[in-house]
C-alpha cells in the first residue's frame, strides 16, 4: 500500500514509525508521509539548556538573556525544516546483488536519485551493521553488506535512511524495504579429486583432440610434470593436484549426488560445489546430477551459475 493511499488511522500506526511500510518493489520516493523527525539526544540536551537560560532570564529579568534564549530557540525551529529537507525527495531503488558463497559477505547495491542540491551526511544502515555515511549527489550508489551464513536466498530486509544535518539537534529518518535479495551458493568443501570422466555419446565433439583430451584431476605423485599441476587448486589449499589427459575421444565429467554415499546433505552440497568450481577452472565439460534434477554437460559461465544455483536452492 502506497503512502498516498494510507487512511488517516493507518498513518499514525506505531509500526510505521518503527518498521516502515513493509517490502515494496520500488523505486520509493521519500515524501512528507514517509519521513519522521524527532529531537536527537543532543537536541534534548539543547532543550534543557534553553530551559535553564529561560528560567535565568525570568529570575534576573535580564533582557539579553531573553534575546539569547529566543534566538537559540528560533534557530532550533529553523533546523527542523533543514533536517527534513535533507531527506525529502530522495528516490531509492534496488541495484544488483551478486551471488556469494556461504560464509562470505553479501553486498547489496542501492541507488539514490537526488532531484535537487547535494544532500549532506545521509546515513544508510541495515541492522546490525554500522551505518554508511554519504553525501548524495544527483546519482549515488550505496553498498550495504550483510553476512551470508547459509545457502539459499538472503533478503536485505528493512534498512533505515537517516540524517541529523545541519546542527544535529533533530534526527529525520525513514524505514524502507526494497525487497532486495542475494543468492548464496553453498560453502565449497576443501579440495577433493574430481570423479573420473566418461566417454561422450555426442559423436564428433572433441574430434581431433587426440592425446591431449582432459580427463580429470588426481593427487600429485613424485615424478609428475610440473606443467600438469593444477595451480589454481594448489593456491586455494595445501593439496596439490595434477591434470590427467588421455586420447579416448570426447570426455564428459558428471558430478553425481549419488557418488557421495553416507554423507549428510550439506557436506554433499559443499563437495559438489567444490567439484563445479574445479571442473570449470580446469576447462572441462561437466554436468550435474541431483535427486530431482539433471543439468546436461557444458562449459561456460552461464552453466557454472546454473549448477551453483541448483546447489544453492536444493531442497527449498
Amino acid at each position: 500500500m502506497s503512502a498516498a493511499a494510507l487512511k488517516l488511522k493507518d498513518r499514525f500506526r506505531l509500526a510505521r514509525f518503527l518498521q516502515g511500510e513493509g517490502p515494496q518493489a520500488g523505486p520509493i520516493t521519500l515524501d512528507r508521509r514517509r519521513v519522521f523527525i524527532l529531537p536527537s539526544r543532543f537536541g534534548l540536551l539543547f532543550v534543557l539548556v534553553l530551559l535553564v537560560l529561560w528560567l535565568g532570564a525570568i529570575n534576573y529579568n535580564n533582557g539579553l538573556a531573553y534575546v539569547l534564549t529566543f534566538l537559540l530557540g528560533a534557530l532550533s525551529m529553523v533546523s527542523i525544516l533543514h533536517t527534513y529537507r535533507n531527506l525529502a525527495g530522495l528516490t531509492f531503488s534496488a541495484g544488483r546483488a551478486l551471488p556469494v558463497f556461504a560464509g562470505e559477505q553479501a553486498r547489496f547495491v542501492i541507488r539514490i536519485d537526488n532531484p535537487g542540491d547535494v544532500r549532506h551526511t545521509v546515513a544508510v544502515c541495515v541492522a546490525p551493521q554500522p551505518p554508511v555515511l554519504t553525501d548524495v549527489e544527483q546519482h549515488t550508489h550505496v553498498t550495504l553488506a550483510l553476512p551470508a551464513p547459509k545457502r539459499g536466498y538472503l533478503n536485505l530486509g528493512r534498512f533505515t535512511v537517516s540524517t541529523v544535518f545541519p546542527l544535529g539537534l533533530f534526527r529525520a529518518w525513514s524505514h524502507l524495504d526494497l525487497d532486495l535479495r542475494c543468492l548464496v551458493y553453498p560453502h565449497p568443501a576443501a579440495t577433493r579429486a574430481l570423479p573420473p570422466t566418461s566417454h561422450s555419446a555426442l559423436g564428433d565433439y572433441g574430434a581431433g583432440r587426440g592425446a591431449d583430451d582432459y580427463s580429470g584431476l588426481r593427487a600429485y605423485q613424485p615424478g609428475d610434470s610440473l606443467r600438469h599441476v593444477h595451480w589454481k587448486s594448489a593456491a586455494r589449499s595445501d593439496v596439490m593436484l595434477v591434470k590427467q589427459f588421455d586420447g579416448g575421444g570426447a570426455q564428459e565429467l558428471w558430478l553425481d549426488w549419488h557418488a557421495l554415499p553416507h554423507v549428510d546433505v550439506e557436506t554433499r552440497l559443499g563437495i559438489l560445489c567444490r567439484w563445479v568450481l574445479d571442473a570449470h577452472a580446469a576447462g572441462c565439460r561437466y554436468g550435474l546430477r541431483l535427486p530431482a534434477r539433471e543439468i546436461s554437460p557444458a562449459h561456460d559461465e552461464r552453466h557454472r551459475h546454473e549448477c551453483l544455483r541448483a546447489l544453492a536452492l536444493f531442497g527449498t
